[in-house]
């Protein structure tokens, strides 16, 4: 029998297996990538660019002003830093107070930086402290875990 056409394609169990192969590799890229892993990575150098960014605002004030600083806070005193009322609650320091940067605001800073997730211009979720001897740290209340380590955010100068 002499055939001119071959019928030509796959079997459905051909491309199941094909598909399958596709998908199982598609996943294993998905979470070698790890997105999630990202997300938090991202936000946290966010937070690390805030910080850095608030601390560098206040110092400048701070020498622009002879001295003289945004407001008078206490030493050895952690406050959050936001317009809102009350002491706010922060995982990394605890926070006794509030304080309003309102001269580093309208003069160094466009807008008062407020962390990515959970941060609104009442509460920034950033904390300011000033040692007794007169040194300035800032940092982020709530740092991302990223694997299983979480990072600890904040600048002193």
């Amino acid at each position: 029998m002499n055939r001119s056409f071959l019928q030509a394609g796959f079997t459905l169990i051909e491309l199941i297996v094909g598909i399958s192969i596709i998908a199982i590799l598609a996943l294993i890229i998905f979470v070698a990538i790890d997105p999630s892993r990202r997300i938090k990575a991202a936000n946290n150098t966010t937070r690390a660019s805030h910080v850095n960014a608030i601390l560098n605002a206040y110092l400048n004030y701070v020498a622009d002003n002879k001295g003289t600083h945004v407001t008078s806070t206490s030493s050895g005193v952690t406050y959050m830093i936001g317009t809102g009322g009350g002491s706010g609650t922060c995982a990394a320091s605890t926070t006794s107070a509030k304080v309003v940067l309102t001269g580093v605001v309208d003069s160094y800073l466009t807008t008062l930086p407020y962390d990515p997730v959970s941060g609104n211009s009442e509460e920034t979720r950033y904390y300011y402290y000033k040692s007794p001897y007169g040194r300035i740290r800032v940092g982020a209340c709530d740092p991302e875990t990223e694997g299983t380590l979480t990072p600890s955010i904040s600048v002193q100068r």
